[in-house]
């Protein structure tokens, strides 16, 4: 694969690696990459020689969200939240096989709701976790209403939406959002080997496993992901691409304010 590429598609054994590819933009969701995301996603589901998924970024983030860019200019990337063939409160159709999202940098809005779809998460000592919604004036569309709270704690969730502020990696695994860190030259491999552990598995039994936990889940998570769902749709209605356009340069500048009394 070139550096040109804007998602990394690597085969270990029964692994696919998935690699987020936009370092420059620290890995911020473009349309072009949301739906290239997708499509590989389902490409793996269907291939009899994939057992599991693993999810990553391109080294300093994870994945910085929407690209503000493009949202404040036309919005095109919000319009692929809701995309109609995409499950409510998913940001890609569940796959029947797991999916590990190993985290190497910062998990920033949509790239913390990509993160929380994965089936658990390891992270790197330089992982970073922020929901900033609230800064930038747009609501979650992805399910983190539900998932966030459902694995840190409805407090801690709500801490973290209304704030902004960043959860390191320990703080991370001290709440259960991730099960594990490791030095970061050590995560894509400790993922892997987890990964191929499970592929190891008896892989009907592993999904039919994996399934059981999600129809378990159902009864909580769908009504919590409609509620989402019809709070982010009355937002659209009111949707300004110039507005987040204007609040995307007010967090810049008091990024740079904050950085300077450091």
């Amino acid at each position: 694969m070139t550096s040109e590429e804007i998602l990394l598609v690597e085969q270990r054994d029964a692994v696919r690696i998935l690699t987020f590819n936009r370092p420059n933009a620290r890995n911020a969701l473009s349309s072009a990459l949301i739906e290239t995301l997708r499509a590989e996603l389902r490409a793996a589901d269907a291939d009899d020689a994939t057992s599991v998924v693993v999810l990553t970024g391109t080294d300093p983030a994870f994945c910085a969200g929407l690209d503000l860019q493009e949202l404040g200019q036309n919005g095109g990337n919000l319009s692929l939240i809701g995309d109609g063939d995409i499950p409510v409160g998913h940001p890609w159709t569940p796959l029947s096989k797991p999916v590990i999202g190993a985290v190497n940098g910062a998990a920033i809005t949509g790239g913390l709701e990509m993160a929380l779809a994965c089936d658990f998460l390891v992270a790197s000592e330089r992982a970073r976790f922020a929901d900033t919604h609230a800064r930038v004036g747009v609501l979650p569309g992805w399910g983190l209403t539900q998932r966030l709270p459902a694995v840190v704690g409805p407090g801690f969730a709500r801490r973290m939406s209304l704030t902004g502020n960043f959860v390191g990696a320990e703080e991370a695994l001290r709440v259960g959002l991730v099960t594990q860190v490791v030095a970061h030259d050590d995560l894509l491999d400790t993922a892997v080997e987890i990964a191929r552990t499970i592929a190891g598995n008896d892989q009907p039994g592993v999904r039919a496993l994996l399934g059981s936990y999600r129809r378990a889940e159902e009864h909580v998570a769908e009504p919590a992901l409609r509620v989402e769902q019809q709070t982010s749709e009355a937002w659209m209605r009111e949707f300004s691409p110039a507005r987040v356009a204007e609040r995307r340069a007010e967090v810049i500048e008091r990024g740079k304010a904050q950085n300077a009394h450091r």
